[in-house]
């Protein structure tokens, strides 16, 4: 006999079922407000709130009639005002609402895909390849990397190869070096999720115009994050390991590996560079993967050379 009654679990159940019955209702008619030009903007606010909470949400978004389309809709109105002086940051933070829930389509399992085969990353190409450095126009494009980065955040074959075959990737490179450092940092992330397919690493190395076009962009952030002083803090921190870890695996490509001879940057054998990863070992690990291969030919290592490297390393890590 259960030493608990049937009264116990009665009423907190019911009543779990009827406030969840009621948030059901309340995420349905937001969905269905954003069909209204009236209600879209604060629907849009609320459902970007709701996004991280809601498992279901994306499944809900893209099911429903006509929301992705509304969502769409948002996107294509502000094309005008990205080369134009009047974009708002009332607007941009509207359509940046409108993103989020597509960042949420794109990484969940059972929309990414329909997502990817509808083509909807290309909306977002605008953003990314827009120039302007204004507030509400930064907005735009980290909201959109941050879409692209919930598509490349697991490991995808047919993911690198509509982003390889969508011709999006000079822009990435374009943020890199126009952007806000957190939107350097997401841009950097996916150039470096791109480099890890063996087909996106490939992409990256084939021409050298592309390669030397990747290095030289890589190069002046490790230019720049040394100028600006500010290593100690944790986002430069996270970009000067995404910068890192593209360069340690274009070193895995012989042609790459050559190059990288010539244009890996000497700052990144300081001691102040160093000093800032030495407590994570998993940087200070790829950053002497990346002297080894450029020093020895990835190819070819030789164990003589190699232990020349690692000594040398040592002496750097311990000032």
């Amino acid at each position: 006999m259960s030493m608990y009654s049937e009264s116990q679990f009665s009423t907190p159940t019911i009543t779990g079922l009827a406030h969840a019955d009621r948030q059901d209702t309340s995420v349905v008619e937001l969905i269905e407000a954003l069909q209204n030009s009236e209600t879209r903007e604060r629907a849009l606010l609320l459902l970007s709130k709701n996004r991280v909470i809601r498992e279901d949400l994306a499944p809900l978004l893209w099911h429903s009639f006509g929301t992705i389309a509304a969502l769409l809709q948002e996107i294509i109105s502000v094309y005008p005002s990205l080369s134009s002086p009047y974009l708002t940051e009332r607007v941009s933070n509207r359509v940046c609402n409108a993103l989020a829930l597509l960042q949420g389509v794109a990484a969940h399992s059972n929309t990414k895909m329909l997502f990817i085969k509808a083509n909807i990353p290309l909306y977002l190409h605008p953003f990314v390849n827009n120039t302007n450095k204004e507030r509400p126009h930064e907005y735009l494009r980290l909201a959109s990397l941050g879409v692209i980065g919930a598509l490349v955040k697991v490991d995808d074959a047919q993911v690198i190869h509509f982003l390889l075959n969508s011709e999006i990737f000079p822009s990435f490179l374009r943020c890199m070096e126009v952007g806000a450092e957190l939107s350097k940092t997401v841009a950097t992330f996916i150039v470096h999720r791109i480099l890890l397919n063996e087909d996106g690493l490939k992409y990256c190395c084939i021409l050298a115009d592309r390669f030397f076009a990747i290095g030289h962009v890589l190069g002046n952030m490790i230019e720049k994050l040394a100028e600006d002083g500010r290593l100690a803090e944790d986002i430069s921190k996270r970009l000067l390991k995404h910068i890192i870890w593209c360069y340690q695996r274009l070193s895995e490509n012989p042609r790459a590996c050559d190059g990288l001879r010539c244009c890996l940057p000497t700052k990144l054998r300081e001691p102040s560079f160093i000093s800032v990863l030495r407590d994570d070992e998993t940087a200070m690990l790829c950053l002497q993967k990346l002297f080894h291969n450029v020093a020895t030919g990835h190819w070819s290592r030789t164990r003589t050379v190699g232990q020349s490297v690692g000594q040398s390393f040592g002496r750097l890590i311990r000032g």
